[in-house]
């Protein structure tokens, strides 16, 4: 029996976007469960100085980040870089990274991890988390669920001071 492919596709106007603090708005693109556990894909919007993500590192998924417009501070193990429009980062699985837009600067990023579990779930926590309707406790308990794990990082925290 032959297995029949199909296109995963996301129309830009049908899409769920999660808007969160700071002006922050996730557009939910593509999760595993639509590309057979290959890949889950957001698009996401930052405005001038905004946070995206807090120091984290996943232990299965490696999470690649595309910069459409804008520049956008990247924690990278302890580095912290700037990247700008057109500039693109790959973060393996194991290595504490973190990101938000660069003071000065909106940001507009792609993110596709991979091989991914389902995540959509993740972010719409965080958006209930932020509009007051779950408890914050409920993000470090699904760490395991959605391979998420928070960690510090004294440079991300003297890169956003």
């Amino acid at each position: 029996m032959s297995t029949i492919l199909k296109p995963v596709i996301a129309r830009a106007a049908a899409a769920e976007r999660l808007a969160h603090a700071q002006r922050s708005v996730m557009t939910l693109l593509a999760d595993s469960s639509a590309t057979g556990g290959a890949l889950s894909v957001t698009r996401s919007t930052f405005p001038d100085g905004g946070d995206g993500a807090p120091s984290h590192f996943h232990t299965k998924t490696s999470e690649s980040v595309f910069v459409i417009e804008g520049r956008l501070q990247v924690l990278t193990g302890d580095e912290v870089i700037v990247l700008e429009a057109g500039d693109f980062v790959s973060i393996p699985a194991g290595l504490p990274h973190a990101f938000g837009a660069a003071r000065g600067f909106d940001a507009d990023v792609l993110a596709v991890f991979t091989p991914a579990a389902d995540r959509f779930d993740y972010y719409r926590l965080l958006e209930r988390v932020a509009a007051g309707e779950a408890d914050p406790a409920e993000i470090p308990a699904s760490g395991e669920r959605y391979d998420n794990h928070y960690v510090a990082s004294e440079a991300w925290q003297r890169a956003r001071a």
